[in-house]
């Protein structure tokens, strides 16, 4: 069944997959099912001021005491309440025509159009049965003046799964030096090797995490943790949890992380091991629901500018150039939209979300003929999830991985070699910078961001917050149960203002 995201009167609203009757539940079906149970039990008051998204805590079963920063009123910058709140819409608009209305928020992942229990979903269209409307607020991410573990006994885990990302050894640092800041001791700091085998790989064995070994981590790519895209065996992992009295565990992860630590704290608590699982969203591809931005994704599109840039070099060197670059992007276009906008030497964007064809008057060679009879080149920018159902016709329906990813056909090599036989006289060049992307340091804005991030997950942790994950909502960081983010990816709105501005910054038509 598929999943829709409905923006009516201002609101969000999920489809309920009412196929869901519980039998084993794997990363797969988090990551494609609706959670009727879960989100029905967010809501919380009436429509308006007092509506909030709830998030599970581990506080009944907790002991209550005081922050070990209330002496210097956390360092003169005080508490957050849980009363705060956290709006998830920032504008109110005259009417359904309005510029941006369907994407305001950019909280909507799919297309308003997406198929549920037969019907069409529309911008006009009211909730359909089966849907539950999100609140008006998210729970503010941020110190209490109460916490729920004691610094001096608490055992914290550090996992770091699925594909690199500029930005993992910042968050890893900032969870360590924020954690002893607490005042839990060096030694009760554990880090996972190679994601979740980690947990039971006699071979990788965890590490001891102490301010002197990561102190220097952030400015270095990738991991130094390692990581891995295995499937978890979370009945292995909640033993170990248990074995090692682990009472904290962190994991920062994309929507497979993000599924995985779902289940972990599904089964602790039908173990009833007591251990708050936390999440750190990481997704280069900027993909997670109701989140404005994750970790990586700043970095991603500042480096994919060099790639646009060379192709550019290239392009306009040679006799009827054409520069071609793959991005990354395997279900969502944001980083080649945000890169090509930012360049401003893009021609033509090519995304998942928006269909194209190659042939016809409204075709893209069409369209690059004429911009190479007044430039005398062009330059090209395709995610590498972009014209999949082009590429083999006979393929009825993508392949997924283990995690319920994609397995994705080169559009690159595939596009290069359509534009050769078109264009015979072009020199193409053909450009894949994605390795040279998500291995690099983080940028200054992205670290920042990284820094708040992990600082949020071990306030959050420490004070009883389990199954959820943190992240940067209208511009203020805030807490939300995981089963939110991760039932769909979040998109480009074909129909929405990041979409449109790259249009009519480029002149770009449909190429249909």
């Amino acid at each position: 069944m598929s999943h829709g995201v409905v923006d009516e009167k201002h609101k969000l609203g999920f489809v309920v997959n009412d196929n869901f009757q519980g039998g084993e539940v794997t990363i797969s079906r988090l990551m494609t099912l609706g959670f009727e149970q879960e989100i029905g039990a967010l809501a919380s008051g009436e429509e308006g001021v007092d509506s909030i998204i709830h998030c599970p805590t581990l506080r009944d079963e907790l002991q209550a005491r005081e922050s070990p920063f209330i002496s210097h009123n956390y360092f003169g910058g005080g508490f957050v309440s849980d009363e705060d709140r956290v709006c998830l819409q920032s504008i109110k608009f005259a009417g359904e025509r309005s510029a941006g209305r369907r994407s305001h928020t950019n909280l909507a992942a799919l297309s308003l159009r997406t198929a549920a229990k037969g019907r069409r979903i529309s911008e006009d269209t009211q909730p359909l049965e089966g849907y539950l409307m999100l609140p008006d607020h998210a729970m503010r991410s941020g110190p209490r003046e109460t916490i729920y573990h004691n610094p001096k006994d608490t055992h914290i885990a550090i996992c770091t799964v699925g594909g690199i990302c500029p930005g993992v050894n910042d968050v890893l640092r900032s969870l360590v030096h924020k954690a002893l800041d607490y005042g839990v001791p060096e030694n009760n700091i554990l880090g996972i090797r190679y994601g979740f085998r980690g947990f039971y790989d006699r071979e990788h064995k965890p590490v001891v995490l102490t301010r002197r070994m990561v102190e220097e981590i952030h400015l270095e790519g990738g991991t130094i943790l390692g990581t891995s895209r295995a499937e978890p065996n979370v009945t292995e992992i909640v033993k170990r949890l248990d074995l090692w009295k682990v009472d904290i565990l962190f994991v920062v992860g994309g929507r497979g992380g993000n599924a995985a630590a779902e289940l972990i704290h599904r089964e602790c608590r039908a173990k009833k091991v007591p251990c708050c699982v936390v999440a750190v969203p990481k997704s280069i591809d900027n993909d997670l629901l109701l989140i404005d931005k994750t970790f990586g994704f700043e970095t991603a599109v500042e480096e994919a500018q060099k790639a646009i840039l060379a192709a550019k070099v290239e392009a306009s060197s040679a006799y009827k150039g054409i520069g071609l670059v793959k991005l990354m992007g395997r279900q969502s276009g944001f980083i080649t939209v945000s890169a090509a906008l930012a360049s401003g030497l893009v021609d033509a964007v090519l995304i998942p979300e928006v269909q194209f064809t190659l042939e016809g008057p409204m075709g893209l060679f069409v369209y690059l003929e004429r911009i190479m009879e007044k430039k005398g080149h062009c330059v090209v920018a395709v995610a590498e999830g972009a014209g999949q159902d082009m590429i083999d016709a006979k393929v009825a329906e993508a392949q997924t991985d283990g995690v319920g990813r994609p397995r994705l056909r080169d559009i690159g090599t595939w596009l290069k070699s359509k534009f050769k036989q078109h264009f015979k006289e072009a020199d193409i060049k053909y450009i894949e910078p994605t390795c040279m992307i998500r291995s690099i340091p983080t940028t200054a804005g992205d670290r920042v961001y990284c820094k708040m991030l992990a600082h949020g997950a071990v306030h959050g942790a420490f004070a009883g917050f389990t199954g959820i994950t943190v992240g940067l909502v209208n511009t203020h960081y805030c807490y939300l149960p995981i089963p939110l983010i991760i039932q769909a990816p979040r998109k480009v709105d074909p129909h929405g203002e990041l979409w449109n501005r790259l249009r009519s910054s480029i002149g770009q038509p449909n190429f249909e």
